[in-house]
């Protein structure tokens, strides 16, 4: 069995100082935040160590530890990370740190078990983004549900029971026919090689030898259960509800990270492993994709809690991602990988917003905002800056993920039409007028509301939370390269799992190779 520990490391981090975190006395708030902010940080810090030794030339899984674990079904520990995870890594472990530190004034009960259960949160969103094998991701794909059940159930606002019982129940239906998937998958693969196995390398070379009828079945059931996770229209009105009951802290972690499970799910599982499947859907999920992304913009623009209105924009900017996992082109599933950083970067950042300017105000709707520029002008500075990153504009990292998507559809083989691209392009037009005209009506204008007298500016600890996500958004939008490298040869290898003969009828299916 292969050993490279440093990924099981990653995992024990989170895993045994959130552990360690239930010895501190409950009443040592100050204690316990500092610890759990420290043992973040050390995963945040190790996960660098594991993109300065990636070897970003290499397509392969790296990293990888491997080792039995349920001998009599071959099921075994096994975790590794190519260019597309890596990058989910490192998005993980950058915002889960600074997410702690935002909460440091708005969480003041239950510290402890609100510590605890993030730590816990990270190690289910690490275990996803690093597992091998199927039956090890559906374990970390369900523990994750867990600490995000507590943190809104818990700390979240009026509606909280509602919003976390619907967020528990619409995922855990769709894991239920992930699982029956799974199990078949494992069964079928009793045929080629001979046992029963969930190890994703071996099942990736059973792939090709799965019946059409089979294969959609299956891809059905995979697709089910990530689309309620992108969310994809129309299973996303769990969304807005979990996004506008959760704290400030849930909400950043639910956009930045826990969304891009599914778009991950769906391009690492349901591609590769159901390819015809997938070339016969594509079409079809693109329009329901292209519908979220002008659905999600429309409603948005008719939010009258700030919260809700970047909650839909999520739903907008994931059907991007989505167009750009099914249109198949190299430009194309690279932009949708970057997207998925930009979007964890551009929204996290205005939730994080959204909860300062709460905290002062205990208010989200727009109406009773006007005229803040001259009370608060770093915190209008700031929301600028985000909302810019989010609508797309060029130099920032959000022009760079939808360009890709864009240039990437209008060139796909398999979606073969450029109206795919022009309707998904208007969602960029909305979103710049939901977000500047949500700008508009905050910020400019005059005071009338008197209760924002003497509001106070964003504070030290509130910058520094802020600052080194607008770092990587200039730097993205300027430097795409330092990223895109990382992942480049892995989508490659997954575009060619697509394309290549041994998969894939190109005669019957009317696709033909992509011209080098």
């Amino acid at each position: 069995m292969e050993q490279n520990l440093l990924l099981t490391i990653l995992i024990l981090i989170p895993l045994i100082g959130s552990f360690l975190i239930l010895f501190i006395n409950k009443n040592q708030t100050n204690i316990i935040k500092y610890a759990g902010i420290g043992i973040s940080t050390i995963a945040f810090i190790f996960s660098l160590i594991l993109y300065f030794q990636f070897d970003p030339a290499n397509p392969d899984f790296q990293f990888i530890d491997k080792f039995q674990w349920i001998n009599g079904l071959h099921i075994h520990f096994h975790v590794g990370v190519d260019g597309m995870s890596l990058l989910l890594v490192l998005l993980t472990t950058f915002l889960t740190p600074l997410t702690l530190v935002s909460s440091w004034s708005s969480i003041q009960d239950k510290v402890k078990e609100f510590t605890f259960f993030f730590l816990m949160l990270e190690v289910g969103m690490l275990g996803v983004f690093i597992s091998l094998d199927l039956f090890l991701f559906y374990i970390f794909w369900e523990a994750m549900l867990i600490p995000m059940y507590f943190i809104i159930g818990i700390w979240g606002g009026k509606e909280r029971i509602y919003a976390a019982v619907k967020f528990f129940i619409y995922t855990m239906f769709g894991s239920l026919l992930m699982l029956v998937a799974l199990i078949w998958l494992a069964v079928y693969a009793i045929g080629p090689i001979g046992y029963f196995t969930t190890d994703l390398t071996e099942l990736y070379k059973v792939a090709p030898q799965i019946p059409m009828d089979i294969q959609i079945w299956m891809f059905l059931a995979f697709a089910f259960s990530f689309a309620i996770k992108v969310p994809l229209f129309p299973l996303h009105t769990w969304l807005p509800d979990a996004h506008t009951q959760a704290p400030t802290a849930g909400s950043v972690i639910l956009a930045g990270v826990l969304l891009k499970m599914g778009t991950y799910g769906l391009l690492r599982f349901n591609i590769p492993l159901f390819p015809e499947a997938s070339i016969l859907a594509a079409p079809y999920i693109s329009v329901l994709a292209v519908i979220g992304i002008i659905y999600g913009a429309l409603v948005a623009m008719v939010q009258t809690d700030v919260k809700r209105l970047v909650a839909y924009s999520s739903v907008s900017h994931l059907g991007f991602v989505v167009l750009g996992i099914f249109a198949m082109t190299q430009e194309s599933v690279q932009g949708a990988i970057i997207q998925m950083v930009n979007h964890g970067l551009s929204t996290g950042a205005l939730f994080l917003l959204v909860g300062i300017i709460y905290e002062r105000t205990h208010t989200r709707e727009i109406s009773d905002y006007g005229g803040i520029a001259k009370l608060v002008p770093v915190f209008s500075f700031a929301l600028m800056f985000a909302s810019l990153s989010s609508l797309g504009l060029p130099a920032l990292n959000g022009f760079v993920g939808e360009f890709l998507i864009l240039l990437g559809s209008f060139q796909s083989p398999i979606l073969n039409s450029w109206w795919f691209t022009v309707f998904a392009a208007s969602g960029v037009i909305f979103a710049a007028v939901y977000l500047l005209w949500m700008y508009q009506r905050v910020v400019f204008g005059e005071v009338t509301n008197q209760k924002l007298v003497g509001l106070k500016d964003m504070n030290g600890r509130e910058i520094f939370v802020l600052a080194p996500i607008f770092i990587l958004i200039v730097w993205i939008g300027i430097y795409p390269g330092t990223f895109l490298k990382v992942s480049d040869r892995s989508t490659a290898k997954v575009i060619k799992m697509i394309y290549s003969p041994e998969k894939i009828n190109p005669v019957t299916l009317k696709i033909n190779q992509p011209s080098k």
